[in-house]
C-alpha cells in the first residue's frame, strides 16, 4: 500500500510540474501572438494559443521522429487518399500527448473553459464521408503504433459545402474553413514541386538509336506543402500529413511592362492555377467540372510522388532499391496516377530500363478498393486525358500495350478477356484496371466487400491473379470515437477492467465480457447512454429549436444521403407508423426520436428530395400532439465528425440499412457499435462481421434481402417494384401518401420507386423493415437485457479498431515495421 501512496505522489508532482510548465508556456505564447493579457483573449485567440502551446509539445518529436526514419533507413508508407476528413485536432492532440487534464486545470487557473475552447476549431474541409474519415483514422493508428507511414492530399480552400435548411431544403453554401487559418499546418515553400500540364510530348529517335522524350510547352504549376504533424498515443512518434496546395510564383506578379495580351494570358493562368485546389469535389455535372477533377488527381499525385522520391535520395538511398523502402498506398482510384507517375519518374528522370521501373512500380504500390457497384468505378475520356497529361496518357498506353500481350499469352483467341481486362478500352482510361495491373495487393474494406469483388465486379482480374486479393476490413480509431467522444464510458471501462492497456491495444475490450451481467455495471453503462442522449438532446434544442425526450428510443441514421444506404425507407415507415397511431386504436409502441443526418451531392435530385421529405415529415409529425410524442424526427443539419462525437455516443439504435451488396464496409456501423447501439441493419458491409461478433442475432437486429438475392434480381430482372405497390397493403399507403397531399407532392420520389422499378429494393424490404422495428422494441422494453446487449456489443467492438486494420496492412501488404522514436 506504501508503495502505492509513493507512486501516488510521484504522479502528483510530475503532474504538477507539467501543469506549472504548461501555465508557463500558455501565457508567454499568448503575449507573445497577442501582446494581451490571458483575461483580454477572444475565445478563437485563446484556441490558437492552446493550440500553439500544444504545437510546442509536438515539434520536438516531430523533428526527432523525421530524423531517425532519416538515420534508419526504415521502409516507410505513404497512403494517398483524395480526402481525410480529420475533424478538430485539439482535442484529440492533447490526449495523444497525455496532457488533457493538466491543460483543462490551466484554463480553469483563468476562469476558462476547455470544452467552450474545443468549439472554436473548424472541422478541417478535407474529406466529406467515409473514405476520407478512413484515411484519418489510418494515420492516426499508424502513429500509435510507431509505423512510419504519413497522408498525402490537397489542401481544398473550401471544403465539400456548409449545409444548410431551409423550408426543408438543403441549401449548400461554402465551407470556408480556412477563413480563421488552420492551426495545425506548416507552410514548406522550400519543398515546392514543379507539375506539368497540357504541351505535346513525344519520343525522338537519337542519333545513336536510342529514344528520348520531348515534351514541349507544357503548363507548370507550383505545388506547396503545407505539414500537418499526426500525433502518436502516448509515445514520441509524430508523423506528417502533408496536404498540397497550388499556388502562383512569386516572380508570377511582376507585370512589369506587359501588353494586354499577356496580361489577359497571365490571369487566366492565375485563375487555373488558383482553382485546382479551391474547391473539395467541383461540380462533376459539368465537362469542366469532370476536367477539373481529374487536374487534382495528378496533381497531387504528381507532387506527392516527386517529393517522396526527392526525399528518398536525399539521404542516400538508392534508387534500385525504392520498392524494398518506400510502401504507396492508393486510397480508391482517385490517386491511381500514382503508378503512371512513377513509371514517368523512373524512366524519363532516373533513366531506368522500362522492365525494372515496372517492377519496381508494381513492388512498390498497393491499392484499396472501395467501390461494389460496376458502374461507380472511375474511368476519363481519352479526349480529356491525353491532352492534359500528355506524358502520362503514352504511359499508361504502353502499361496497357504490354498488359494485354500477356492477357492475350494466358486467353488466346478470346478477344472477350482481352475487352474485360484492358486499361484503355471504349474511348475510356479506367483507372481501377490501372491501379490493379500496376499494384501488387488489391484488398476490399469487408469480408463480403472483398468477396463480390473477386466474384462479380473484378472478377476477371480475380481469375487472373487471385493471390493479390485479400480482405482488410475497415477501422475507427477508438482513441477519437470512445475515449475523446465518450470520456464517461471510457472512465467506467478503465475502472471495470482494471487497467488501460485497452487504450493501446482495444482488442482488451473483450475483458467485459466478463460483466455483461453485472448488474452495478449495467446500471451505470445506462446512466452513461442516458447522459449522452441528454447531450444531443440540449444539442437538438439549441440548433433545431425541437424538444426531444431522452427516455424515448434513440433511433440514428447519419451517413451521405443516398438511394442505396435508403434514408427513403426509413422515412416511409416513420410515414407508416404515424398512419397507424392516427388511424389504428389497436396500435401503439414505444416512444422513439428517429434522427438523421448527412448531405446530399448538390446535383443528386432524390437524394435532395429525400431530405426535403425528412424535413416535411418532421414537421408535420413533431407539432401533433394528439400522437402524445411518441414520434419525434430530427434532421441533424450541417452532420461532420465534431457533430458526430455527439451524435453516436447517445444512440440506442444504429441504423445501418443499405441495401444488401451495395455497401463496401460503412463505418460509421462500428461507431454506433463502440459506444453500445444495438445494430438494426442488413447484411451488408461490416454488418455481416459485426453480427458475428456480437454473438448472432440475439444482440443485434437484421432483416432484409441478402446480397446473392439482391444480384439475383439485378441479374434475371425479375423484380417488379409495381407488383409490390399492387399486393402489400403498406407500401401503397406510403407510397400514395407521397402524392396526395399528405406531406406535399412528392412525385418525384414515387416515380423513383415505381416507375423507375425502385432500384434498391425499398418496398422489398419494407415490411420486413417495420417487422424489424417490432422486435427492437420488444427488446428494448427489457431493460436489463437490453443493456447487455449493449454491453456485449462495446465488448467486441476492439476488431473494429483501426488499430487492428492498420497492423494487418502494415504486416500483410506493406512489410513496414514499427520504429521507436527516442
Amino acid at each position: 500500500m506504501a508503495r502505492e501512496t509513493k507512486e501516488q505522489k510521484q504522479k502528483s508532482r510530475e503532474f504538477d510540474k507539467l501543469k506549472e510548465n504548461l501555465k508557463l508556456r500558455f501565457v508567454s505564447t499568448a503575449h507573445l501572438m497577442y501582446g494581451r493579457e490571458i483575461k483580454d483573449l477572444t475565445e478563437n485567440e485563446v484556441y490558437q494559443t492552446v493550440a500553439a502551446t500544444a504545437k510546442q509539445f509536438i515539434s520536438d518529436n516531430w523533428i526527432k521522429t523525421n530524423k531517425t526514419y532519416a538515420e534508419r533507413q526504415e521502409k516507410q508508407i505513404y497512403y494517398f487518399s483524395i480526402e481525410f476528413l480529420l475533424g478538430r485536432l485539439l482535442k484529440s492532440n492533447l490526449i495523444n500527448l497525455g496532457i488533457e487534464e493538466a491543460v483543462k486545470e490551466v484554463l480553469e487557473d483563468f476562469d476558462l473553459s476547455l470544452v467552450k475552447t474545443f468549439d472554436e476549431e473548424p472541422d478541417a474541409g478535407l474529406g466529406n464521408g467515409g473514405l476520407g474519415r478512413l484515411a484519418a483514422c489510418f494515420i492516426d493508428s499508424m502513429a500509435a503504433h510507431r509505423l512510419p507511414g504519413h497522408g498525402c492530399s490537397i489542401r481544398y480552400q473550401y471544403g465539400l459545402f456548409e449545409q444548410k435548411i431551409i423550408e426543408g431544403n438543403q441549401v449548400e453554401i461554402p465551407d470556408n474553413w480556412l477563413k480563421n487559418g488552420f492551426a495545425w499546418e506548416y507552410r514548406k515553400p522550400d519543398k515546392a514541386i514543379d507539375v506539368k500540364f497540357n504541351g505535346n510530348a513525344y519520343m525522338k529517335k537519337m542519333p545513336d538509336g536510342r529514344l528520348k522524350l520531348v515534351y514541349e510547352n507544357p503548363m507548370t504549376v507550383m505545388a506547396v506543402p503545407y505539414d500537418v504533424p499526426i500525433v502518436g498515443y502516448h509515445n514520441n512518434t509524430v508523423n506528417t500529413l502533408r496536404l498540397w496546395n497550388a499556388e502562383v510564383n512569386r516572380d508570377f506578379s511582376d507585370y512589369g511592362r506587359l501588353t494586354q495580351e499577356q496580361m489577359r494570358q497571365k490571369n487566366e493562368y492565375r485563375n487555373f492555377v488558383e482553382s485546382i485546389t479551391r474547391y473539395l469535389y467541383p461540380d462533376d455535372s459539368t465537362y469542366d467540372g469532370r476536367r477539373l477533377r481529374l487536374i487534382q488527381e495528378y496533381f497531387f499525385v504528381s507532387a506527392g510522388v516527386q517529393s517522396i522520391v526527392r526525399h528518398y535520395k536525399k539521404v542516400g538511398m538508392d534508387i534500385h532499391d525504392f520498392a524494398q523502402k518506400i510502401a504507396i498506398h492508393i486510397n480508391d482510384t482517385h490517386p491511381a496516377l500514382c503508378v503512371a507517375e512513377l513509371m514517368r519518374i523512373l524512366v524519363d528522370e532516373e533513366g531506368l530500363e522500362w522492365n525494372e521501373a515496372w517492377a519496381i512500380t508494381k513492388n512498390t504500390i498497393a491499392y484499396t478498393n472501395h467501390t461494389i457497384m460496376p458502374e461507380a468505378l472511375e474511368k476519363w475520356p481519352i479526349d480529356m486525358f491525353k491532352p492534359l497529361l500528355p506524358r502520362i496518357y503514352m504511359i499508361i498506353d504502353e502499361i496497357n500495350r504490354r498488359w494485354l500481350i500477356d492477357v492475350r499469352d494466358r486467353y488466346p483467341n478470346n478477344e472477350q478477356k482481352v475487352h474485360e481486362l484492358s486499361i484503355i478500352q471504349d474511348g475510356m482510361v479506367h483507372m481501377a484496371r490501372l491501379s490493379i495491373v500496376g499494384s501488387h495487393s488489391v484488398n476490399g474494406v469487408a469480408k463480403i466487400h472483398t468477396d463480390i469483388l473477386k466474384s462479380t465486379t473484378l472478377h476477371d482480374f480475380y481469375e487472373y491473379n487471385p493471390r493479390m486479393f485479400n480482405n482488410k476490413t475497415n477501422g475507427i480509431t477508438h482513441r477519437r470515437w470512445l475515449m475523446g467522444a465518450n470520456p464517461e464510458l471510457s472512465d467506467l471501462i478503465d475502472a471495470t477492467i482494471g487497467s488501460r492497456r485497452w487504450h493501446r491495444h482495444p482488442e482488451q475490450l473483450d475483458l467485459l465480457n466478463d460483466y455483461v451481467e453485472d448488474k452495478p455495471f449495467l446500471e451505470k453503462l445506462g446512466a452513461i447512454k442516458h447522459l449522452r442522449k441528454e447531450g444531443l438532446a440540449k444539442y437538438v434544442k439549441e440548433h433545431n429549436g425541437i424538444d426531444v425526450d431522452p427516455d424515448s428510443i434513440f433511433d440514428i441514421q447519419v451517413k451521405r444521403i443516398h438511394s442505396y444506404k435508403r434514408q427513403l425507407m426509413n422515412i416511409l415507415h416513420i410515414m407508416y407508423q404515424y398512419h397507424k397511431l392516427k388511424t389504428d386504436s389497436d396500435f401503439d409502441m414505444l416512444p422513439t426520436t428517429y434522427f438523421f443526418g448527412g448531405k446530399a451531392a448538390p446535383g443528386y435530385y432524390i437524394a435532395k428530395e429525400t431530405i426535403r421529405l425528412i424535413n416535411a415529415v418532421a414537421d408535420k409529425v413533431n407539432n401533433d400532439a394528439s400522437i402524445k410524442g411518441k414520434i419525434k424526427v430530427v434532421f441533424i443539419e450541417n452532420f461532420g465528425v465534431s457533430i458526430g462525437e455527439i451524435v453516436y455516443p447517445a444512440a440506442d439504435v444504429s441504423e445501418q440499412i443499405s441495401t444488401a451488396s451495395k455497401e463496401a464496409s460503412g463505418t460509421g456501423n462500428m461507431k454506433f457499435m463502440m459506444n453500445g447501439a444495438i445494430t438494426l441493419g442488413t447484411l451488408d458491409g461490416a454488418n455481416v462481421e459485426i453480427r458475428e461478433a456480437v454473438g448472432g442475432d440475439a444482440n443485434c437486429v437484421i432483416f432484409g434481402l441478402k446480397a446473392e438475392e439482391v444480384l439475383n434480381y439485378y441479374a434475371t430482372g425479375t423484380y417488379s417494384a409495381w407488383d409490390e405497390y399492387n399486393t402489400n397493403e403498406n407500401v401503397r399507403l406510403v407510397v400514395n401518401q407521397l402524392t396526395d397531399g399528405t406531406y406535399g407532392n412528392f412525385q418525384s420520389l414515387s416515380d423513383y420507386l415505381i416507375r423507375a422499378n425502385d432500384e434498391f429494393f425499398i418496398l422489398k424490404d419494407f415490411n420486413a423493415y417495420a417487422d424489424a422495428h417490432v422486435e427492437i422494441m420488444k427488446r428494448y422494453q427489457k431493460r436489463f437485457q437490453w443493456l447487455k446487449s449493449s454491453a456485449i456489443n462495446i465488448a467486441n467492438s476492439g476488431v473494429f479498431s483501426s488499430d487492428r486494420t492498420i497492423d494487418e496492412y502494415a504486416n500483410e501488404i506493406w512489410q513496414v515495421k514499427p520504429v521507436m522514436i527516442p
